[in-house]
C-alpha cells in the first residue's frame, strides 16, 4: 500500500516541480519558514481568525442521526507572499466545509473529527471510528473537510487530495496552516453555540493535524491522534519512489536532511510547545506500520509529557484489536467532556 500511496505524492508533485525555474523558485520561497519553525513561536504562524464568520447550515436527510453540512468562505490568506497569487487562483479550496452532526437539543460536548490523505469520505471514517456510537452516547461529532479535498478539490484534480502535493512545496507547507485556521472558525462556531468541551482526532495526515491543533488551540479538552506521522520530511524519504525523488531534489539543492526538516518544520506539532496537558493525549499506532513508522508516534509521545500511546496489532489500514484502542479513545472522552 505504502508504494502506491508515495508514486501517487511523487507524481502529483513532480507535476508542480518541472517548470523551467520551477524547483530553484519553490526552496528559495521554502527558506522564508525556517526562521518562523525556529523561533517555535506559533502565534507568529497560527494567525486568529476574524470573529463573526458567517457559517451556513443546510440539512441533510437522514433518520437516526441529524446532519447538518456547514459552509463557509474561508479568510484565510498564506502566510507566504510567494503562494498568493497561486490561493487567489483557486475557487473551490477557499470555502471550508464539515459535516456536524448535531442533537440540536442543546449544547452537547463536541468531537472534532479530521481524515487522512485521500480519505475524506464521511461513511469511511464514521465506520473506523464508530462515530454513530457515540452520537447515541450523547456527542456531538463535526467532520472537517481538509483543505483540498473532497469539495474542496480544486477541477481538474486527479483525485481527492491531490493539491496537497500538487502545486508545490511551498503549497503544502501553507495546507496545513489553512486548515488549522478553519478548524479555529469551527472551533469558534460551536463555542458561540453554547460548547463547553471540544476534542479532536484524526487518522494519518488528520492525526498529524489533531497533533497541532491541540499543539497550538489551548481550547480544546483532548486529543486523540490515529497513526500519525510527525516529519514529512522522514516519512517520504522512507517511502518510495518519494525518497528517491526528494533526494534528487535535495541533492540538486545542496541541502542535507536536517536543513529540509527545518525547511517544512512550520507545521511540525513537534515545533511547538504543547497547550495541552499530557494527560488528556492518548496516541494511537500500529506496530506493524510501515506508512506511519513506529519512531514517529514514540517522538510524538515523547514531546508530549505525560500522554498514552496505545499500540494495535496491525498496519496503516489494517487495525485489528480496534475495539480496544475506541475504548480506550471513549474512556478519554468521558473523563473530559463531563459524561
Amino acid at each position: 500500500m505504502r508504494t502506491p500511496l508515495s508514486a501517487t505524492v511523487a507524481s502529483a508533485a513532480l507535476s508542480s516541480l518541472l517548470g523551467p525555474g520551477s524547483l530553484q523558485r519553490e526552496f528559495e520561497a521554502l527558506r522564508f519558514y525556517e526562521p518562523l519553525a525556529r523561533a517555535g513561536d506559533a502565534s507568529r504562524v497560527f494567525l486568529p481568525p476574524p470573529k463573526g464568520i458567517d457559517i451556513s447550515e443546510r440539512v441533510l436527510p437522514g433518520k437516526d442521526i441529524r446532519r447538518l453540512q456547514l459552509r463557509f468562505a474561508s479568510p484565510f490568506k498564506p502566510l507566504n507572499p510567494f503562494a498568493l497569487p497561486q490561493f487567489e487562483a483557486m475557487q473551490r479550496n477557499t470555502f471550508a466545509h464539515a459535516q456536524h452532526w448535531c442533537h440540536g437539543d442543546r449544547p452537547r460536548p463536541t468531537l472534532i473529527v479530521i481524515h487522512g490523505f485521500a480519505a475524506d469520505s464521511h461513511c469511511m471514517n464514521a465506520h473506523a471510528l464508530s462515530l454513530a456510537g457515540l452520537y447515541r452516547k450523547g456527542y456531538d461529532i463535526l467532520l472537517f473537510t481538509y483543505p483540498h479535498h473532497g469539495r474542496r478539490a480544486e477541477r481538474g484534480s486527479w483525485f481527492s487530495g491531490q493539491g496537497v502535493f500538487g502545486r508545490g512545496l511551498v503549497a503544502f507547507n501553507e495546507a496545513p496552516l489553512h486548515a488549522i485556521h478553519d478548524l479555529q472558525v469551527f472551533i469558534d462556531y460551536l463555542q458561540g453555540r453554547g460548547v463547553e468541551h471540544i476534542g479532536v482526532a484524526g487518522i494519518s495526515l488528520g492525526g498529524y493535524t489533531a497533533a497541532l491543533l491541540a499543539a497550538v488551540d489551548e481550547r480544546l479538552d483532548y486529543c486523540v491522534p490515529i497513526v500519525p506521522a510527525v516529519s514529512p520530511v522522514d516519512a517520504f524519504l522512507e517511502w518510495q519512489p518519494t525518497g528517491l525523488l526528494l533526494s534528487r531534489l535535495m541533492r540538486r539543492q545542496g541541502i542535507g536532511v536536517a536543513e529540509m526538516r527545518g525547511l517544512l518544520a512550520v507545521h511540525n506539532p513537534l515545533t511547538y510547545a504543547p497547550h495541552l496537558d499530557g494527560r488528556r493525549v492518548l496516541i494511537i499506532g500500529g506496530a506493524g506500520d510501515r506508512v506511519t513508522m513506529p519512531r514517529h508516534l514514540r517522538l510524538l509521545q515523547q514531546h508530549w509529557v505525560g500522554s498514552e500511546l496505545h499500540w494495535f496489532p496491525g498496519n496503516h489500514i489494517l487495525h485489528f484489536g480496534r475495539r480496544e484502542y475506541l475504548t480506550r479513545m471513549g474512556e478519554l472522552m468521558d473523563r473530559y467532556s463531563g459524561l
